[in-house]
């Protein structure tokens, strides 16, 4: 079982706005973030919101999503880590880690990476990260057995310390698109996707 944590609690502050609220392609960035996600090959799916919580709840009403509040989202990423990963079912075999401001994703780079993750246990590997043209990108996925480290992280960075402490359990993914290295933290950037 596969458990998604989406990170969507963050401030925006180099936007000056929430940016999962933006439109792209007639949705909301959270609702396309969720919504990808849904149609991808996952087990379950959680959404951790923080700043203007309420507003991105609207966005994801009916949706089948488990959602958690970060009361400490004022503290960097990895306290959204945490509360998503204390959130996952007991079922989960391994965890994907997923910034909710990256709409060029789809399912199939999504699914590239689940099936990738069937390739690392087969080598004896539990982690794998997604690449495009020597740039590592995101979601990554991890093996419940690094649950306990991902809980350690701390400061505003996601899993990469969980990822540099463990190199020989990395299985890099070349992607076909950039899609995993194109997220948006300005409106610039913003206006790069759209055109």
């Amino acid at each position: 079982m596969i458990s998604a944590i989406v990170l969507a609690a963050g401030l925006s502050s180099r936007m000056g706005r929430n940016k999962l609220l933006l439109t792209f392609r007639n949705k909301s960035l959270i609702a396309h973030a969720v919504d990808t996600l849904l149609v991808a090959e996952l087990d379950e799916v959680i959404v951790v919101l923080g700043h203007e919580a309420d507003k991105l709840q609207e966005q994801l009403e009916g949706k089948p999503v488990k959602l958690v509040f970060n009361p400490d989202y004022r503290s960097g990423q990895s306290t959204s880590v945490r509360i998503g990963v204390s959130a996952v079912s007991s079922q989960a075999t391994a965890i994907l880690i997923y910034l909710a401001d990256q709409p060029l994703l789809e399912a199939g780079d999504i699914n590239r990476l689940v099936r990738a993750l069937v390739r690392a246990k087969e080598t004896g590997k539990s982690i794998v990260v997604p690449f495009y043209q020597g740039q590592r990108g995101n979601p990554v996925i991890l093996d419940i057995t690094h649950r306990d480290a991902i809980l350690e992280v701390v400061g505003d960075v996601g899993c990469k310390q969980v990822i540099k402490r463990h190199p020989g359990q990395v299985l890099s993914v070349e992607m076909e698109s950039d899609h995993v290295v194109r997220d948006v933290d300005t409106l610039e950037e913003f206006r790069a996707l759209e055109s």
